[in-house]
């Protein structure tokens, strides 16, 4: 092509767009460990969420199908998929993680979940892992090689594939950030990988999961437990800020009990395509 040529779509080179923007994002990719010690308060708040019901009224189960859950943490979406189907194999290389979705299940009298621990970047036929009549991926995209990701995901899912990826900085809550004095960048979301999946011959559907701007948390410890958990490193006067900022953003009381309202309502991308 010559200087002068006009680009096209084609020309542009996704993969490489996304990696240059996880090098800008302002926060930390969380590790095995770190997730581990989150098991057990993250399947707490999320067991009744807003996003696991708009995730699950999308999903087109069957009594005969199987799903793998793909980074399925505590058993947000394993559990409540496994009473409608025929059975579950949840993945996550959180060995903390899996257990509370083991103990989770064994309390609802759950016994068609199997769980593994591996990453994406696993070899699965070494696991013996079989594709699923569904692959879904619920906030589990945030791998350095999404290619990669996206065509192991498309092979293991026979019939549906189903993923959720960020859109601009959901998770994170962007105004603790500038109420601490830090910069934040939310790096890449969703449109990157809509637009590799285009690259890749695979032309997604997309739906917008919009959540409450309100989150209500036992006390302020566990808001604070929450809120600390975007952050790396906070030192003492940052977390004095963010307490602050948390309590300028109380909309109710009960008890111990408080709502915090955010600016911005989290919102999440729900991509999902038919083989």
């Amino acid at each position: 092509m010559s200087a002068t040529s006009p680009k096209t779509f084609e020309d542009i080179d996704w993969p490489t767009l996304r990696a240059n923007a996880m090098q800008k994002k302002g926060w930390k990719s969380k590790g095995p460990e770190q997730w581990d010690r989150k098991a057990s308060s993250f399947a707490k708040r999320n067991k009744d969420s807003r996003y696991t019901s708009l995730f699950l009224e999308q999903l087109p189960l069957k009594k005969n199908h199987t799903v793998l859950d793909i980074g399925s943490g505590p058993g947000t979406l394993a559990i409540p998929i496994a009473r409608h189907v025929k059975n579950v194999t949840a993945l996550d290389f959180s060995a903390q993680m899996l257990s509370t979705l083991n103990n989770l299940a064994r309390e609802e009298n759950i016994s068609n979940i199997t769980t593994i621990q591996c990453s994406w970047e696993d070899n699965w036929e070494s696991l013996s892992l079989e594709p699923h009549d569904i692959a879904i991926a619920s906030r589990s995209m945030g791998v350095e090689n999404l290619p990669a990701a996206l065509e192991k995901i498309n092979h293991y899912g026979r019939k549906y594939i189903f993923i959720s990826d960020r859109i601009g900085a959901t998770p994170f809550d962007e105004h603790a950030f500038q109420a601490i004095g830090r910069d934040f960048s939310p790096g890449p979301d969703y449109i990157y990988t809509l637009n590799i999946l285009y690259t890749l011959g695979i032309h997604a559907n997309v739906s917008v999961l919009t959540l409450d701007r309100t989150t209500t948390y036992e006390n302020m410890e566990a808001a604070l437990d929450s809120y600390r958990w975007m952050f790396n490193d906070l030192n003492a006067g940052e977390l004095e800020l963010l307490e602050q900022y948390i309590t300028e953003n109380i909309v109710d009381k009960k008890g111990h009990a408080i709502t915090v309202e955010r600016v911005h309502p989290p919102r999440w991308a729900l991509i999902w395509w038919e083989k």
